[in-house]
């Protein structure tokens, strides 16, 4: 990595080298990171055959693993997450990089647990994002992998980490902040000019709140989050503006950057009129270009293309990154090497 500053040390990037096309092979440090998950590490209960697939493991992360050998151990919930993790373990190696492992899950559908598609997205993110020096844009790219509350206040839409929201009230130190030495509060500051400095220090702790309300730089930074994501997963340039609305402007393709926005999207698109709780739910509007037209479907090619995003009935906001690298008209929907 660069000798920029660092953020997202959780992410696991330091466990990480480029390879020459820019992307993350899978390490044995990686891999090994994720037998100290608390689902994984096994408690001081554990029976001797979970102990002991744990040590082969830390010695050779990339050894076969017999089914006789996960069905050895007692207890049902660990057998049940070790073959979770070993299931994703072999994902990962079979794809040999994190970007590749990332594209096939999503465009095949497989399913893994949210928390390790979660940690596959900040890592690549990091990547992608590596040198970026805009504390906007990487709290803006939190939203990627992070649900988040929102607060309505006045003209400012407020984005909450929706974890962060719920500890406010209790005091928590993880075992994975004691590790990296990082510093545990349930403070939120909101992100500006003044406070924007303290973000590097602070990105793990993931408790800086962000303004989403239509022109300001909340909105404008996912705009750019986007635009870093499919260029770096899909090696696609792209221009994102945020729109403040959509002004009967041609409705030719959009994708919902959520469920919910899908759904919003789903109705423009049948020519119904949004009503005023729908519309309030409605916190972002972007238009998307492609630089290259020639990288379109032939069926819109050259138009605008629309993307949404939306909060839930009680005010969360679950970005969905894979519905840009699934949902947009590509002509050739090629993974990254």
């Amino acid at each position: 990595m660069s000798a920029a500053r660092d953020f997202w040390l959780a992410s696991g990037h330091h466990l990480l080298d480029r390879d020459a096309a820019g992307n993350l092979p899978v390490s044995d440090q990686f891999l090994k990171a994720y037998l100290a998950r608390p689902e994984i590490l096994p408690p001081p209960e554990a029976c001797p055959a979970e102990r002991q697939l744990h040590d082969a493991l830390l010695k050779d992360p990339r050894r076969p693993v017999e089914a006789s050998r996960v069905a050895a151990i007692a207890d049902a919930d660990a057998r049940e997450n070790w073959q979770v993790m070993i299931d994703w373990r072999d994902h990962l190696v079979t794809h040999g990089t994190l970007e590749s492992a990332y594209l096939a899950a999503i465009r095949r559908s497989i399913r893994f647990p949210n928390a390790f598609i979660g940690h596959l997205t900040q890592a690549i993110l990091r990547n992608a994002l590596d040198g970026c020096e805009d504390a906007f844009t990487l709290r803006a790219a939190e939203m990627f992998f992070r649900p988040q509350k929102l607060a309505m206040e006045e003209d400012s839409i407020i984005a909450i980490d929706e974890e962060t929201a719920s500890l406010l009230d209790r005091p928590v130190r993880s075992p994975l902040t004691a590790l990296l030495g990082l510093r545990s509060t349930t403070d939120i500051d909101m992100l500006s000019d003044l406070t924007a400095p303290s973000y590097w220090e602070r990105s793990d702790r993931f408790d800086m709140a962000l303004d989403m309300a239509a022109g300001r730089r909340g909105l404008a930074a996912l705009g750019d989050v986007v635009v870093h994501w499919i260029s770096h997963l899909l090696a696609i340039d792209v221009v994102v503006e945020p729109l403040a609305e959509l002004n009967n402007e041609p409705w030719s393709w959009y994708v919902g950057l959520d469920s919910e926005a899908t759904r919003i999207g789903d109705s423009i698109w049948n020519g119904n009129d949004l009503d005023d709780a729908t519309r309030a739910k409605l916190v972002g509007l972007f238009r998307l270009t492609f630089l290259d037209p020639a990288n379109m479907i032939e069926k819109v090619r050259g138009e605008p293309i629309y993307l949404l995003a939306a909060a839930t009935a009680d005010d969360i906001l679950r970005l969905k990154p894979q519905n840009l690298l699934t949902g947009l008209p590509i002509r050739r929907a090629e993974a990254v090497n």
